[in-house]
């Protein structure tokens, strides 16, 4: 590689990153740039990569290849400065449960030379009643926001993310999307990795999608889905279960997957295609089972590229 790693506007960037586990090649020479002030999410399913990327990002883990230039600085010459610069919420996060809410965030905090007030990060993410809680009597959802409070205490330039909703009620995930997006109003810059489509729409700026250890696409969710050229996704299934021939032939469809025992299609429009497909299960004799449609996620995306779904194992 030439020239510098880093562009004046990233908050993070990534070249050539390689991750082996004996055989396993984990992260497969995967490019990244994560421009400041944004929120970038990293989607894929598990196994992808993801966790392992993310964790040599943060410093956690060491890249077999490839460099990483973090808010313009590096692991190997720049540790101690950028543990003070970035904040860091793992998949999972094991906490001292002997320790009572507060005090496991006012210890988060002496990390820091500077930082936000525990009591009142606690308030703002929902935690003040269980303040002198010990951890352990925590639920998982609590366990979960402590952990993002964890992350938020040193009043970070950077705040990574590893599935950050997981486990959380409908109210607690909108309560923790607030605050991401105050951090960001703040001039902060997110790093988000997330299964839950609804999340990466409402918060990311752009995303990538990473597959085998490599990103396959990269843009606004808005651009990634419009790439599709379908609007809408009819989803069916049918006894016996139609040919694929038959689903390419209809009007309007673009792509056809196979989902289980179901039928994805992407279309153009649902008025265009789904009379043209209650026709075609009735000339081929067939009982229509289920039928359901949806605008186009970047779920959808993600099977057009790759044939699975984004929550296969």
């Amino acid at each position: 590689m030439t020239g510098p790693v880093q562009a004046p506007e990233a908050a993070l960037v990534a070249r050539g990153l390689v991750k082996r586990f004996g055989d396993l090649v984990a992260v497969n020479r995967l490019d990244l740039t994560v421009r400041r002030r944004e929120c970038f999410g990293l989607l894929g399913p598990n196994g992808a990569g993801k966790t392992t990327t993310i964790e040599m990002l943060e410093g956690l883990t060491r890249p077999d290849a490839g460099e990483i230039v973090v808010l313009g600085q590096t692991w190997n010459r720049h540790e101690r400065a950028l543990r003070e610069r970035l904040g860091i919420s793992l998949q999972e996060t094991q906490l001292a449960e002997k320790l009572t809410t507060l005090e496991t965030l006012t210890l988060f905090r002496s990390f820091f030379r500077r930082g936000c007030d525990p009591e009142a990060l606690l308030s703002r993410l929902s935690l003040n009643e269980k303040a002198d809680a010990r951890v352990g009597k925590l639920s998982g959802g609590q366990k979960q926001r402590l952990a993002v409070a964890c992350a938020l205490v040193g009043d970070p330039e950077l705040l990574f993310l590893d599935e950050p909703t997981t486990g959380l009620d409908p109210q607690s995930r909108l309560q923790l999307w607030d605050e991401v997006q105050t951090f960001r109003a703040a001039g902060g810059t997110v790093l988000l990795t997330t299964h839950n489509m609804d999340e990466a729409e409402r918060l990311c700026d752009r995303v990538a999608i990473v597959d085998h250890g490599r990103v396959i696409a990269e843009g606004t969710p808005a651009d990634l889905i419009a790439s599709l050229h379908a609007a809408s996704i009819v989803e069916f299934a049918s006894e016996p279960s139609l040919g694929r021939e038959a689903l390419d032939s209809l009007p309007g469809v673009r792509e056809v997957h196979r989902r289980g025992s179901s039928w994805a299609l992407a279309v153009e429009s649902f008025a265009e295609t789904v009379p043209a497909l209650l026709g075609e299960v009735e000339r081929a004799g067939a009982k229509l089972v289920a039928l359901s449609t949806h605008r186009a996620t970047l779920e959808d995306l993600f099977v057009s590229l790759t044939g699975r779904e984004l929550r296969d194992v």
